[in-house]
């Protein structure tokens, strides 16, 4: 039998046809596209011919430091214009590029460094006391800082380097001056070599590194071609991009499939400053953007963004985390474009599922992708009406970094990876997300881990014991709620938010604390979490 979703094709292929590498992609981008500027980044544009020059030099650098095809290097940056530049001579020199949040404690640092086997980082000067606390955990060789205005010749306050980094790293300006001069001997690639290590949580509370390759990129960006065919112009785009894109969604279709299209691309740096935000949009005739629930929430509420231009708006797509009914609606009455929400992981490069652009089907994530299978199964692997979203597809990771061995811990037999989510496909074959089969809470489109931040707490005297669950928040979609009990009657809730933050992000740290005399356990002493969520 068709599959169910095949009912809203409306004709359009159930097979996506993909080839190459992202390096073909990128070669072909430039040589289309040449003049054309293709980042915005603090009143400076960088030219496709400008990208291809410099991210050359930066291969070339690394090649000279003995970095080769298959090598991890770590990027802990911000949306800077030099991610770009560093982010293709990565790929060009045919390493594996390890994406960090540059918000990271020194602990979740280590961990990634150390798992992915990362030997060169390129790190942001304001994140580098990160890494300093962690020198002696690590086996980092080279570094590479990078500031706010390299490749703006903008002055301006910059966050100093660490001085342990500093006697040790080199600054990106002096890299891409070195590299000028350098021969850059390009590796030969295939589709089936690793281009990223997209790190993702665990139910261990460790992140785990999807192992993306080029043919996974590729088939994802054309899966997205095919969702917004019809609505996007190459060589006319111009593309906002407030999503980190060390987050996959964001690297995946802002900075990947907008660059083949000829797209100009705004890097918003600082996202948190919705003002400075809408500030920067104004100048803009802005065509598309993505964004997580969050976001499009706090530009509504940020005064003047209801003045901007959006004539030449088209495409929003929302995921991430749940896009409210409430805000796509009035995201639409502000800006005249509907919020297409899809849905996605990290294994899965991301998009699985989507609304097709001017058929959305509001409180659903869409239909599956072409070339795309889903299974909903029970516990024992039986198909189900309601069940774990189970699916096969072009752009499904093969296995974790590390734990290729044990691939059958997050796939079924016949193959099929498992989400963890539990949904269900309504009679026109749309997609809705029921629950989760695990305990994660998303906040703003970050996965977050319960185990994670039960381990952190564990480690703080005063508390016998603690479990954490996620729960409602009108601003973050949800939110860390932790139930404590204490050992220490003097520890109260400002010491758990201490405490936790020398430890976690800050989107991870439980902001609402509940003290308990006790928690609720099974009979063999588990912890609970459906009775926490009752209370």
């Amino acid at each position: 039998m068709e599959p169910i979703w095949y009912q809203q094709y409306d004709g359009k292929p159930t097979e996506i046809e993909h080839s190459g590498t992202v390096v073909d992609m990128f070669e072909a981008a430039v040589a289309k596209w040449g003049e054309r500027p293709a980042f915005n980044g603090f009143f400076v544009n960088l030219r496709y011919s400008e990208v291809d020059r410099l991210s050359r030099d930066f291969a070339a650098w690394l090649q000279s430091r003995g970095v080769k095809k298959g090598d991890r290097v770590a990027v802990m940056l911000p949306n800077l214009l030099s991610f770009p530049v560093v982010a293709f001579g990565i790929i060009r020199a045919g390493a594996v590029m390890v994406s960090v949040n540059p918000l990271y404690t020194p602990r979740e640092l280590a961990h990634q460094l150390n798992d992915s086997g990362a030997e060169t980082v390129v790190i942001f000067n304001g994140s580098t006391p990160t890494l300093a606390a962690i020198a002696a955990e690590i086996n980092v060789k080279t570094i590479v800082t990078l500031g706010l205005f390299d490749l703006c010749d903008l002055q301006g306050p910059n966050p100093p380097v660490a001085p342990a980094v500093a006697t040790r790293s080199i600054p990106l300006p002096d890299v891409l001056l070195s590299g000028a001069g350098m021969p850059f001997n390009p590796p030969v690639l295939t589709p089936d070599d690793l281009l990223f290590l997209q790190y993702t949580g665990g139910t261990t509370g460790l992140s785990k590194g999807a192992r993306l390759t080029h043919s996974n990129l590729i088939a994802n960006i054309a899966q997205f071609e095919w969702t917004v065919e019809g609505h996007l112009r190459p060589g006319e785009e111009t593309i906002i991009t407030a999503l980190p894109l060390y987050h996959i969604f964001a690297l995946m279709v802002n900075f990947l499939c907008y660059f083949k299209h000829g797209a100009l691309n705004v890097l918003i740096a600082n996202p948190r400053d919705m003002a400075g935000f809408v500030k920067e949009w104004s100048k803009f005739r802005v065509t598309s953007m993505t964004g997580v629930n969050t976001l499009f929430v706090g530009l509504m509420h940020t005064p003047g963004f209801d003045k901007c231009d959006f004539s030449e708006f088209r495409i929003a797509f929302g995921g991430g985390a749940p896009v409210q009914v409430a805000v796509s609606e009035r995201w639409k009455a502000v800006t005249g474009v509907s919020i297409c929400e899809g849905y996605g992981l990290s294994e899965t490069s991301p998009i699985i599922s989507a609304n097709i652009l001017g058929r959305e089907n509001f409180g659903t994530v869409g239909i599956p992708m072409p070339s795309t299978e889903f299974s909903l199964r029970q516990d024992d692997g039986t198909e189900a009406v309601v069940g774990e979203i189970c699916v096969r597809g072009p752009q499904v990771m093969s296995a974790y970094w590390g734990l290729e061995d044990r691939r059958a811990e997050a796939f079924t037999e016949d193959g099929f990876f498992r989400t963890g989510d539990i949904g269900e496909f309504d009679e026109t074959g749309f997609l809705r997300i029921v629950d989760r089969k695990k305990d994660m809470i998303v906040v703003s489109g970050f996965n977050v881990f319960p185990n994670e931040i039960e381990d952190v707490l564990a480690r703080m005297e005063g508390l016998l014991e603690s479990a954490v669950i996620g729960i409602p928040d009108d601003r973050t979609g949800e939110a860390v709620k932790a139930f404590c009990v204490r050992s220490d009657p003097s520890v109260e809730t400002d010491d758990i938010i201490a405490h936790c933050r020398k430890f976690l992000a800050a989107y991870k740290v439980p902001h609402n604390v509940v003290f308990v005399d006790a928690l609720p356990k099974s009979t063999v002493g588990k912890i609970l979490r459906r009775d926490l969520r009752d209370m």
